[in-house]
């Protein structure tokens, strides 16, 4: 009974163990900008930004206590990588994401030697891994790539 009450415990905390602070701003030019710090001047809007779902990668290491920046890998404007593995089900939605919004992405499967060397170079624990305008997202919720998107949307003129 007391490992039951013990899981329900950790289950009901799970979604804010890894939160953090996500700033909404508008610019002077009129522009959205979302960041991980508040603008020196002017109102910001808090946003909590949660960990997103990964299918962690068998056979990698566990993540360091200190929890180390991930590697900054160079991406170029307006191009999207997706890090992916077949047997990963946040993989699959996140693909199926980018189709449905008709957005143009490089696939890399991790589950080949060349995919498993670029991993690497990043830092990878889990899948999916999408660097897309400057931006990492370790996991999928479409909620957090709606957010990630919605620059590159308003640019084009797509709602």
């Amino acid at each position: 009974m007391r490992s039951f009450c013990l899981t329900l415990l950790l289950i009901a905390i799970y979604p804010f163990a890894g939160a953090q602070t996500l700033y909404k701003s508008v610019g002077a030019d009129g522009k959205v900008v979302y960041s991980d710090r508040p603008p020196a001047e002017g109102n910001a809007q808090a946003l909590q930004q949660e960990q997103l779902p990964i299918s962690i990668v068998p056979g990698m290491p566990p993540e360091p206590a200190g929890k180390a920046a991930p590697k900054k890998v160079a991406v170029q404007h307006g191009q999207a990588v997706l890090y992916m593995a077949q047997w990963c089900g946040y993989c699959r939605l996140a693909r199926a994401y980018l189709a449905k919004n008709q957005i143009a992405y490089r696939e890399i499967d991790i589950d080949t030697p060349d995919g498993k060397a670029a991993f690497a170079e990043i830092g990878g624990r889990g899948v999916p891994v999408l660097l897309a305008d400057g931006q990492r997202l370790a996991g999928f919720r479409e909620s957090s790539y709606d957010a990630l998107f919605a620059k590159r949307r308003a640019a084009s003129g797509k709602k």
